[in-house]
Parts: structure tokens; sequence; C-alpha cells
């Protein structure tokens, strides 16, 4: 049985037990929200994790660190050590978006080395390999794709982006609107050239009980892909995205209905005013289930600062009620992350999850900023590294300071505010 199939029989599971305890929540309700569709626990019951976590309702926004090797550059070592990374800096989960190289070792080894749940893009691997066996992405055979997503299921993955949403419909929608920057999605770009080469639909549609099948054999959460989001602001909230949304939902209630797990992803390049009407749309039109958010980028004009724009509009879509943010590093629209890379995306992303958490009352999110305040009160250095988020990173940086000041810092030394107070209210 899968964790809805469990959740809508009223039986609380040892990983449902984890995450309530994590979160300082009631496993009853925990249990609840999951029957609901409105909370996932992604874990394949074959590959069982030591560490699952929840995404979705009433609990903390989680964030995804994105890694993987590329057609130009594949290194098994340095893929694990980004999740080295990526673990160390606070992500949730990883997926592994490998195109080049062993791709199932890297997958392989990305799962040996990080404890929480893996997620991948099966359709990234089932083109490739129709590359590399029949020449091209267009002689790829919907029996391919479906035995890609099993062996994956089998590697251990936990959660899988798979772009059922892009269907002829929402590619006339595209085609009679019109857009800047067409399809940005690799993976919806993958589909819509077999598409249009073959003139037939999407297999991931077309046979979405197939891929019902292997999700509920594995517990394979299914995050449903947004292969029509916007690569630019001009592009927002149109008709081929939302055409494709709406199908999303629809095609979460079947797959909930059949008792499989479901998250909806959603964009993208969206300007800050139409933020939370998108992660509106997705909670109207998905039933309310967990939504999956790329950034998203408020602005196309700062590549090699992408982490900041992503952060921005992440931190309003969690405080509108996304649940799960992608990071995106400063590499973002440019090349493959450094590792250095990696940590700045997943810090920036964490930053505005926990932003977003702060805004909509997730138990325990403010107790942090108050303990950092306390210790801020006190001049403690000691207790303000530990509690930073990057404490590393303040280590480092309160090092540099003189070392004739102790407790101050060199901004203000003996100028100090909270040291001028505290001295004018003793007497």
């Amino acid at each position: 049985m899968t964790q809805l199939e469990y959740a809508i029989k009223g039986k609380i599971t040892p990983q449902m037990e984890l995450v309530a305890d994590e979160e300082g929540i009631d496993a009853e309700s925990l249990m609840e929200d999951i029957a609901k569709g409105w909370t996932v626990i992604p874990c394949n019951k074959k590959h069982p994790l030591k560490h699952p976590i929840g995404i979705g309702k009433s609990l903390r926004t989680k964030v995804n660190s994105n890694i993987g090797s590329s057609s130009d550059i594949y290194d098994i070592q340095k893929e694990i050590e980004k999740a080295r990374i990526s673990k160390k800096a606070g992500a949730d989960t990883i997926m592994d978006l490998s195109t080049g190289g062993n791709i199932r070792e890297i997958r392989k080894a990305i799962r040996e080395n990080f404890d929480g749940p893996l997620g991948t893009v099966p359709i990234y691997e089932a083109a490739i390999e129709s590359v590399k066996e029949k020449g091209g992405i267009i002689f790829m055979t919907p029996e391919k794709i479906f035995d890609v997503i099993k062996r994956q299921a089998e590697d251990g993955v936990d959660f899988i982006t798979v772009h059922s949403g892009v269907t002829m419909d929402a590619l006339k929608s595209l085609q009679l609107e019109g857009r800047v920057t067409d399809i940005v999605s690799r993976g919806g770009a993958f589909l819509v050239t077999w598409m249009v080469a073959n003139t037939k639909e999407n297999p991931l549609y077309e046979h979405f009980d197939k891929l019902i099948e292997i999700a509920k054999e594995y517990d394979l959460t299914l995050s449903l892909g947004d292969g029509f989001r916007p690569g630019s602001i001009a592009d927002s909230t149109d008709r081929a995205q939302i055409c494709e949304l709406k199908t999303l939902g629809e095609l979460k209630e079947v797959a909930n209905k059949a008792g499989v797990q479901v998250m909806i992803e959603g964009p993208g390049h969206i300007p800050i005013n139409e933020v939370e009407a998108n992660v509106l749309l997705e909670k109207k039109l998905c039933d309310d289930a967990p939504f999956y958010v790329l950034g998203p980028i408020v602005t196309d004009i700062a590549p090699g600062y992408d982490e900041i724009t992503s952060a921005i509009g992440g931190a309003i879509a969690a405080c509108a009620g996304a649940d799960f943010l992608c990071y995106v590093t400063p590499s973002e629209h440019i090349g493959l992350p450094t590792n250095e890379e990696v940590k700045r995306g997943i810090i920036a992303t964490r930053i505005a999850a926990h932003a977003g958490d702060i805004a909509k009352g997730v138990r325990g999110a403010g107790l942090w900023d108050l303990e950092m305040s306390k210790a801020r009160k006190k001049l403690d250095w000691e207790k303000q590294i530990e509690l930073a988020i990057d404490p590393d990173l303040l280590k480092k940086r309160r090092s540099l300071q003189k070392p004739e000041v102790s407790d101050t810092c060199t901004m203000c030394g003996k100028y100090c505010a909270i040291k001028l107070v505290e001295e004018a209210l003793r007497k």
C-alpha cells in the first residue's frame, strides 16, 4: 500500500510518525491531510528512507537542490560532492537532472550520499537513450519512457517529474497566443519535439494509467511537471500555462483516487504582482495539492544573480501558500553550477522558505528568529553563529573583525546601539 492508501484507511505509518515528530504536529492531523491529497511523503516503499519528509499543508516549506551532469560535463565525483554540499547546506530533497555520462551510476551514487528524498525527470534518460540507440528523440517509444520510469523506481527514486500536462491542446494554445521564449522546460521540449514529429499525443498523458500502475507499485510520488512554464516575464500566466495547469488538476484527481501521491509543479518566470495569483490558481484548480515552484524568478535581467531573483519570488510564493521551493543558482541560464553556487542557491532558497513560513505562521518558524534576536541583545556571538542559517559564513566574517573588538562589531564599535541603551537603562 502507498502512504495515501494507508492514510485513507486511517492508518498512521512509521513515516507519518517521523514527519509529525519533526514538524511538531499531531500525527493524526498529518494523516488526514495526506488522505485529502493536501500533503505528500515521498518515500519509495521498496527503498525506505531514514529521513522521510512531508511536503504540504501546515508543514515547513521545503527546499530542493538540483544537481546532475550535462552532456558537456559529467564527473560522478563532482555530483557526489554536490550531494554532500546540498545535505550540509540544508536541502530537504535532491533532484538528479543528469543528462551526460553514466546516468544510472550517477543516480545511484547520489542516492548513497543523500538520506532525504531523491527526485528525477525520467524523460531525460529516455530521450538520451533514444538518441544513442536510434539516432533521435523522435524515435523514442512509449515503452522506453515507462521502462526508464520503472528502472529509476527500482534504483530508489522517491518522486519523479512527469510532464503529463504537455498535451496537443496546450500546444495549440501556445501556438495561437504566441510566446517570446516558447518552451524552456527541457522535458517539455523533448516531448513536444516527439509529439510534433510523430503527430501523436504525449504518452505520459495518453497512457497515464500505466504511469499510475508503476507509481502505485513503488509509492512514487508524481510531481506533475510544468512543461509550458513561462521562461520570460512577458509569457507569464498565459493560456498555454493555464491550459496545462487545468489538465494537471484533473490528472491529480485521477491519481489520488488510485492511491498515488501527487504534487503540482509551477512557474517559472513570473512578475511579483502575479506570484500570489499563480499560487491561488494552483490551489483552486488542483484541489490544494502541494505546490512545487521553480523560483519563481521575478525579473529576466539578472543572470548571475538568479539566486536573488528567485528568492524574492520564492518568499512571496511561500507566503501565499506554496509548499516546496526549487532552488535556483547564480548559474541559472548560464551553465552548471559550481559547488559554491549550489550552496548559495540552497541558502538563498532556505531564507525565502523561512520568510514564507513566518508569514504563514508555520509552527515554530518565528522561534528561530526570536532566539537569534535574544543572542544579538546579549552580544552573544557564539550563539549567533550557532543559530545562523549559514554558521560557517558568520564565523568567517566575525573572524575578520579587529582582535580587540570582543563583543561589538566594527560597524559601530564603542557606539553600539545595544550597549549604549543597555548602559543608559542600567543607570
